[in-house]
């Protein structure tokens, strides 16, 4: 039977190991033995392990070894301020309430700042604690200095980490294959189902919990925000052209304005993809967004093939139609989206400026925005940031009053053990506290054999670290936490005389620390932030069931006083858009944890804020059509079918197990009879934004990885452009 070759996992775990452990080892030893330097030596260790193990900085070598190096200024002055405030307990503790609460919530600004916090915080826990020795101050800097470097020295040059996969270069490849499958339906190979399911596998790669954590786009800046934006638009294109490549030939015949639109979408599509590659300029939406003005000019017109007179036909045209305009303004938008993230542009490009308010303020604007939006208590980056302070506090102030001979273990345990909810942290610290108990006994066994003789330590501490740091990351908490108890007994049995005692503090003082983390995951939300995407989403949910109605009867009432509909329509919205704002920062937040949920569990946290995005587009462009009045069966239908999407709308913020099956009124005969020509193509509209939601809202409660979710479709937003056109023809 041939070898199963190790997973990718494993190598790049052992591949940071041997970095890690060459620049430890390096500068311990060479302080130690070459310069005679104990406390440079503890420095130079430690500060490899924090940032290159502690912390898991994301990216390539080169990326990894820059971040180190923006790093080392911040350790300088965390080491500086953590020694002076050594001088009493109280001291110490206010500054790492202070100091723990700023750098975990400063997590706010991205992936790369949340990675390399962690490490950070240990150069102050390191420094914090007695003696109180000031006069030390230049043997730390000069150990922390030169373990960074030899750190960067190693990202750089021994065994380079890979770059990661960005999550533009994931928007690209769906582009790519997005306007592969139009220019395909635009020839006439329209039904194809195998097309289809790739497509559908595509737009749900797109989800952030299915990227690397380093690569999601949940920074506050203008780049993130835009990539995030465009790749939910893309999810929407790549699900609409599912919906296409499923429906039978009969039902898409072929129809020369739609194939014109389609090649256009597929050109914008490969466009936006080559600039995400950087291949090409960013190229702007105006030239799609003419074709779509075009385009809306003659959609209401029949098409020169097939019988004009037969009404299911023309009707279905319509449909079909009123599809397309869907999938190129979803392509519209990751177009707009694309331009504002990578192309600098400060507009919305004619679109709803709402979808793209982030793109005129400047960056130090949109940090401020994301931070003091997340001063509440409803904020997930405010509850962690606070129970962190918490437990870095009362693990101080225990070490403290208990003159605990090497108390940074205790906040060591609570800064890697704590988790976001109370069952995640009992199930990581009863496999700490298991793995501690081993790996004392095994440090104990070590030191009783070995006694007094350093050059045992000095040779079983750089296997040990190998072994530690390569299977401790992907084999769990015990392993971790048991393998580092030998790494820490063989450290420091060679800076001074040991005994078994030795091993007995550490379990100890990484006991105190599970039991003051477990306290504190207890105490201070235990649900975690899986409880606020919950809660946010499920309002967003709820306050769009108005607009839905608000919008429908918006635009089947063209007459009378409107006034009052009007306002009732702004309220909703306002407060919809208001709530999204707050889903999608608890979406990001969420992510920028590093959640990673299999596609088939639970809800589907991104589905549901698009579909929520969907209602706020549709009620935004929807009224502005100049139609004029609908009859009274269209009234009531409008009336009805949104009453039916609302009710449903607010069953599904409940997540139900299994979901929802919404289904609104189907547009019926007698309604598409009655209806004059250029109100006809706008009912079409509102039916096609009706039942895009319902197919996102059935899909939100998840499916299996072998059934597909029901397609994703805009909201039957039309773009700026085509908004005088489409007044002039009725369309």
């Amino acid at each position: 039977m041939p070898k199963r070759p190790p997973s990718p996992g494993r190598v790049r775990a052992a591949r940071q190991s041997a970095r890690v452990t060459v620049a430890s080892a390096t500068g311990f030893y060479s302080a130690l033995y070459a310069l005679d330097r104990p406390v440079v030596a503890v420095y130079a260790l430690f500060t490899p392990i924090a940032l290159g193990i502690l912390s898991p900085v994301p990216g390539g070598g080169r990326d990894r070894a820059r971040t180190v190096l923006f790093a080392l200024p911040v350790a300088v002055a965390l080491t500086a301020l953590g020694t002076a405030l050594a001088v009493t307990t109280g001291s110490a503790v206010a500054g790492m309430l202070v100091i723990g609460f700023t750098f975990s919530f400063a997590s706010a600004y991205g992936p790369a700042a949340a990675s390399v916090l962690p490490g950070l915080l240990l150069f102050y826990v390191l420094a914090c604690f007695p003696p109180y020795a000031p006069d030390t101050l230049p043997q730390r800097l000069g150990g922390l200095l030169a373990g960074g470097v030899l750190l960067v020295l190693c990202e750089l040059l021994l065994l380079p980490a890979p770059p990661v996969q960005p999550y533009r270069a994931r928007i690209a490849a769906a582009l790519d294959l997005a306007s592969s499958a139009a220019l395909a339906s635009a020839q006439g190979h329209r039904h194809a189902p195998e097309r289809a399911r790739r497509l559908r596998e595509a737009g749900l790669a797109l989800r952030l919990s299915q990227a690397p954590p380093a690569s999601r786009p949940t920074g506050a800046g203008r780049t993130d925000r835009g990539l995030a934006q465009a790749g939910a638009a893309t999810r929407r294109v790549l699900d609409q052209l599912a919906r296409t490549a499923e429906r039978p030939d009969s039902a898409t015949a072929a129809d020369p304005p739609s194939e014109a639109l389609l090649r256009g979408v597929a050109a914008g599509c490969a466009a936006t993809a080559g600039a995400l590659r950087g291949t090409r300029a960013v190229p702007g939406p105006e030239a799609l967004e003419e074709m779509v003005a075009d385009f809306v000019a003659v959609r209401g017109r029949p098409s020169g093939t097939g019988p004009d007179a037969d009404a299911k036909a023309s009707l279905r045209l319509l449909e079909c139609r009123s599809d397309l305009l869907v999938t190129a303004a979803s392509a519209l938008t990751a177009q707009a989206a694309v331009a504002v993230a990578i192309g600098g542009r400060r507009d919305s490009a004619g679109l709803p400026p709402e979808q793209f308010w982030y793109a005129g303020p400047s960056a130090a604007r949109l940090l401020t925005l994301r931070l003091t939006g997340n001063l509440t208590l409803r904020s997930v980056l405010f509850q962690n940031a606070v129970r962190t302070a918490l437990g870095l506090g009362a693990a101080r102030l225990v070490a403290g009053a208990l003159e605990l001979s090497h108390g940074f273990w205790v906040l060591l345990a609570v800064l890697t053990l704590g988790r976001t909810t109370a069952g995640a942290t009992w199930s990581t610290v009863r496999s700490a506290a298991v793995g501690t108990l081993v790996g004392a006994l095994a440090a104990g066994a070590l030191i009783f054999g070995a006694g007094d003789t350093v050059e045992v330590y000095a040779a079983v501490l750089v296997p040990v670290m190998f072994v530690a740091f390569s299977v401790g990351p992907i084999a769990g908490p015990a392993w971790a936490q048991g393998l580092f108890t030998l790494v820490v007994a063989t450290a420091f049995s060679q800076l001074a005389p040991a005994d078994w005692r030795l091993a007995e503090t550490r379990l100890l003082d990484v006991l105190a620390g599970c039991t003051i983390g477990l306290v504190c995951g207890v105490l201070a939300w235990p649900a975690g932030a899986h409880a606020e995407v919950r809660r946010g989403v499920a309002e967003v949910l709820r306050a769009a069931a108005p607009l839905v109605r608000a919008t429908a009867s918006a635009v089947v009432h063209a007459s009378g006083d409107a006034r009052p509909r009007r306002g009732a329509a702004e309220e909703a919205l306002r407060l919809t858009r208001h709530r999204l704002r707050i889903a999608e920062g608890a979406y990001a937040q969420y992510r920028t944890e590093g959640g990673r949920d299999p596609v088939a569990s639970g809800p589907d946290w991104h589905l549901a804020l698009n579909c929520a995005s969907h209602a706020v587009i549709g009620s935004h462009w929807l009224p502005r059509q100049a139609y004029g009045p609908a009859p009274p069966e269209a009234v009531r239908w409008a009336r009805e079918s949104a009453a039916r999407l609302a009710a449903a709308m607010d069953d599904a913020a409940a997540f139900p197990p299994g979901g929802v099956l919404a289904a609104p009124v189907p547009l019926p005969h007698e309604v598409v009879s009655a209806a004059p020509a250029p109100v006809l193509p706008a009912l079409v509209d509102v039916d096609t934004w009706l039942r895009t939601l319902a197919a996102e809202l059935t899909a939100i409660g998840g499916s299996g990885p072998d059934e597909p979710p029901p397609p994703v479709r805009d909201g039957g937003a039309r773009p700026a452009a085509s908004r005088d056109t489409a007044a002039r023809t009725g369309g």
